[in-house]
């Protein structure tokens, strides 16, 4: 990296890459979960796996179409993605079952996007740091940039 300047704009645009997979994944599982009337545990679970599934995806599907194959992009994208992904999991999904009656609001009910949107803004700022820690060691989203002109 050039300059701290440098390095914090390469960590928010890793971390906004990062927040966009696990803003999907994690809106989605909630929707289908409460849409469903599951409980809190399900409702998390689904929740937390597709923010993993988008998250990667994220990662690995322009990795797919320069011509990487799956088996380089795999390690890649786990490198790229997985400390940022359990950040902001933790972040967001501790939020949302710290505010009262966020879990058991339904779909049209305000604290039901309000939360969400709240815990994701939180898991945004919690997990540039660590974004902006492994790309200063050549780590994280470092690993897939080096790997962008494949």
């Amino acid at each position: 990296m050039d300059s701290s300047s440098d390095l914090t704009r390469t960590a928010i645009s890793a971390t906004l890459h990062c927040l966009t997979g696990c803003a999907f994944g994690e809106i989605l599982g909630l929707v289908i979960a409460t849409a469903l009337g599951w409980g809190d545990a399900s409702s998390m679970a689904l929740a937390i796996v597709l923010a993993f599934v988008f998250g990667y995806s994220f990662t690995l599907v322009p990795l797919l179409r320069s011509g990487m194959g799956l088996r380089s992009a795999i390690p890649i994208g786990l490198a790229s993605d997985t400390f940022s992904i359990v950040t902001m999991e933790t972040i967001d999904t501790a939020t949302i079952l710290l505010i009262p009656g966020a879990m058991a609001a339904g779909l049209g009910d305000p604290l039901f996007w309000g939360s969400l949107a709240g815990a994701l803004f939180l898991a945004f700022w919690a997990a540039l740091p660590v974004n902006r820690w492994l790309i200063a060691r050549g780590k994280g989203h470092a690993v897939m940039h080096a790997h962008h002109a494949h």
